[in-house]
C-alpha cells in the first residue's frame, strides 16, 4: 500500500526546496504539502513561476500565484521568459525548454527543485515517446530523482494518480488555476489526456498504472544499460565535442546508438531525431575523411571532418567585414559570443585590430625566416573548416597578421607574450 501524500513529500537533508509553481491543481497541491512540512520549512522552501507570456491571462495567473504562496507564507520568484517559436520543437516543446532554463538559472548549488508530474502524466509521457519511436531510455520516462543543473531534481508525487490530488485539494478547499488551453487537442499531451487516455481506461482500467510501471520497469533496464555505455563513450571520446571513427565504428551497432545519444545528450544539445542514428550510420560514419557530411537537427548538428564526428549546437561566422581596435585590458566580447582574453599582460600599447579572415593571410611563425599561408597552418593544426569561420585574427596597425585566435602566433607577438609570460584565450561559446 502506497504512503499517504503527506508522506510522500517528507525529506529533512538539509537542502533548500524550490517548487515549480504554475497555479494549476498539481503544483498547487505540491505546494500546499510541503508547506505544511515543518523540517522542509526549516531548511527553506521557495516557489517559481515562470511567464511564458503565451495567454492572454499571463499576468493574472502569475498574480494568482503571488496571492497563495503570500497565504502560504512562501516567498515566490515571478521570471518572464522569451519562448522560441522557431526552435522546431513545437510550442510545447519550445515553452518546456524555455521553462527548463528558468528552472536551471534559479537553482542554487544542492538545491533541490521539487515538480509535481503525477502517474497520470508518467504514463502520457511513457505513450508519447513510445509512438515517437523511442528506446529504452526515453521509455524510462520520468525519474523521481535526478541531478539538475546546479542541483536536483525530484518529482515525489510521481506515484500518485491526479484524481488522488484532485481530492486533496477539494478536501483542503484549496484554489487553482484552470488553463483553457489544456482542452485544446491541436497539443500532443491534450489530446492523449483527453481523447485517447479515457478511451483506454474504458477498456483497461488500470491503463495509467500499468503504462507507469512500464515506465518503470524500462528506467531499471536503462541503468543497467548506463555503466557499460560510459565506459564506451569514454573509449572513443577525443574531447567533449569529438569522437573518433574508427574506434566509434569497432563498437556494435546497438552499443553504438546507446553512445552516441549519451554523448549528444551530455552536450546539451536536443536530443537526436527518430532517424538521427540511421543518418550517422548511413552518411557520415562511411563518409570520406576529406567531406564535411553534416547531419543537422533543432538548432544542432554532427559534422565528419577527417577521423572525428563533431558536434555543436549552429553558431554564426564571425561577420566579413566586422573589425575592432582592442587593448587587451578587458576581454573582447566577439559578434559569434566567443571571448578574447590578454591574460598576464596589461595591455598592448598600441592597441591591436581584431578582426574576420578575409582570405589570403600570411604569417611569420617564431622561428622561420619567413612567412606561411595562414590557410595551410589552419589545416595542419586541425582547426575544422566551420571554426575558421568564427576565427578571430589580431594584426597590428600596419596591417602584420599577429595572431590566429590563440593556437597560432607570429614570432613578434610570441616574443612580446613570452618575456611578459603572459598568453592569449580565446573562449569558445559551448
Amino acid at each position: 500500500m502506497r504512503a499517504p501524500l503527506a508522506e510522500l513529500v517528507r525529506r529533512d537533508d538539509g537542502r533548500r526546496l524550490l517548487v515549480g509553481y504554475s497555479g494549476g491543481l498539481d503544483s498547487t497541491v505540491l505546494l500546499h504539502l510541503l508547506a505544511a512540512n515543518t523540517d522542509i520549512r526549516r531548511n527553506g522552501l521557495g516557489a517559481i513561476h515562470v511567464h511564458h507570456g503565451l495567454h492572454a491571462d499571463a499576468d493574472a495567473w502569475a498574480a494568482q500565484c503571488q496571492r497563495s504562496c503570500d497565504a502560504l507564507d512562501v516567498p515566490l520568484s515571478i521570471v518572464h521568459v522569451d519562448v522560441d517559436r522557431a526552435s522546431g520543437q513545437g510550442l510545447e516543446g519550445a515553452a518546456r525548454d524555455a521553462r527548463h532554463r528558468a528552472f536551471a538559472q534559479a537553482l542554487a548549488d544542492d538545491e533541490i527543485l521539487a515538480l509535481a508530474h503525477h502517474r497520470d502524466d508518467q504514463a502520457e509521457t511513457f505513450l508519447l515517446r513510445a509512438l515517437r519511436g523511442s528506446g529504452v531510455d526515453g521509455l524510462a520516462a520520468m525519474r523521481s530523482w535526478r541531478a539538475y543543473a546546479n542541483g536536483w531534481l525530484w518529482r515525489p508525487l510521481l506515484d500518485v494518480a491526479r484524481e488522488e490530488l484532485h481530492e486533496h485539494a477539494t478536501a483542503h478547499g484549496l484554489a487553482w488555476i484552470e488553463d483553457a488551453s489544456n482542452g485544446d487537442p491541436r497539443f500532443d499531451r491534450n489530446f492523449l489526456r483527453n481523447a485517447v487516455m479515457p478511451l483506454l481506461r474504458q477498456r483497461w482500467p488500470q491503463a495509467s498504472h500499468n503504462l507507469a510501471r512500464c515506465a518503470a520497469l524500462n528506467a531499471q533496464a536503462a541503468d543497467l544499460l548506463e555503466a557499460d555505455d560510459v565506459s564506451a563513450l569514454q573509449d572513443v571520446m577525443r574531447d567533449d565535442y569529438t569522437l573518433d571513427v574508427d574506434a566509434l565504428r569497432a563498437i556494435v551497432p546497438e552499443r553504438r546508438a546507446r553512445v552516441l545519444r549519451r554523448w549528444i545528450g551530455g552536450l546539451g544539445l536536443q536530443p537526436l531525431p527518430g532517424n538521427g542514428i540511421a543518418v550517422i550510420e548511413a552518411d557520415l560514419l562511411p563518409a570520406r575523411a576529406d567531406t564535411q557530411a553534416c547531419f543537422a537537427w533543432s538548432g544542432a548538428r554532427i559534422r565528419r571532418w577527417r577521423h572525428l564526428l563533431h558536434a555543436e549546437a549552429m553558431r554564426d561566422p564571425l561577420p566579413a567585414q566586422w573589425s575592432q581596435a582592442w587593448d587587451g585590458t578587458t576581454p573582447l566580447l566577439l559578434p559569434t559570443g566567443d571571448t578574447l582574453s590578454l591574460l598576464g599582460a596589461e595591455r598592448f600599447d598600441p592597441p591591436l585590430r581584431v578582426h574576420a579572415r578575409q582570405g589570403g593571410e600570411r604569417i611569420v611563425l617564431p622561428g622561420r625566416g619567413h612567412s606561411h599561408v595562414l590557410k595551410n597552418l589552419l589545416q595542419d593544426a586541425g582547426i575544422a573548416p566551420w571554426q575558421r569561420e568564427r576565427l578571430p585574427l589580431l594584426s597590428s596597425n600596419d596591417g602584420t597578421l599577429l595572431a590566429a585566435g590563440d593556437a597560432i602566433l607570429s614570432a613578434s607577438l610570441a616574443a612580446w607574450l613570452g618575456t611578459r609570460g603572459a598568453r592569449l584565450h580565446w573562449a569558445r561559446l559551448a
